[in-house]
């Protein structure tokens, strides 16, 4: 089972632009979306997705002590924006002020399961990640890193969001990530 956590300000419109998109890509299989409020730990479930949020919803910024349960993980993480800003955080790397908004070039730096070579993706995101030695970089634009690898667990980050035009980057993680 996939644990989807809603990164939201909780009951706000976001769910449905961030999270039910996620929904439908891992539709065939089992899910249970979960806002981060609630989470506590993932033990029961086999992978973790950590949805994007608007521009303006910076609430998990001041909850961080909410996903401590991330460093004890031993199952693959996906966070998407808000997200992987999270997972960042969460092992002592840090965030600058990074705003873009729309389609950009991404160039992959690091084979990986998620993407190869360079494509395109759509970005909204207020930060970008200036990542701890725990991670090494997957992707970046000419403007920022767009994606990170823990070193030694299967934790994954992407600053663009797959759930809107790279829907494939989100199945391979659910698919091939082990």
């Amino acid at each position: 089972m996939i644990l989807i956590v809603d990164m939201n300000y909780k009951g706000s419109l976001g769910f449905y632009e961030f999270v039910l998109p996620l929904c439908g890509i891992a539709k065939p299989l089992d899910y249970e979306v979960k806002h981060y409020s609630e989470v506590g730990g993932a033990e029961k479930f086999e992978k973790v997705i950590l949805s994007g949020t608007p521009l303006k919803d910076f609430g998990y910024l001041n909850n961080m002590s909410k996903f401590e349960w991330i460093r004890a993980c031993d199952i693959p993480i996906l966070g998407i924006c808000a997200g992987m800003q999270v997972i960042g955080l969460v092992f002592k790397s840090s965030l600058d002020s990074h705003r873009e908004i729309g389609m950009t070039e991404i160039e992959t730096i690091n084979e990986n399961l998620l993407f190869s070579a360079t494509f395109r993706a759509f970005e909204l995101h207020n930060y970008g990640i200036k990542p701890s030695e725990d991670f090494e970089i997957l992707a970046e634009s000419k403007k920022c890193i767009q994606s990170i690898k823990h070193r030694r667990k299967e934790i994954y980050g992407v600053l663009f969001h797959p759930e809107v035009r790279n829907k494939n980057i989100v199945d391979r993680f659910i698919n091939c990530v082990h």
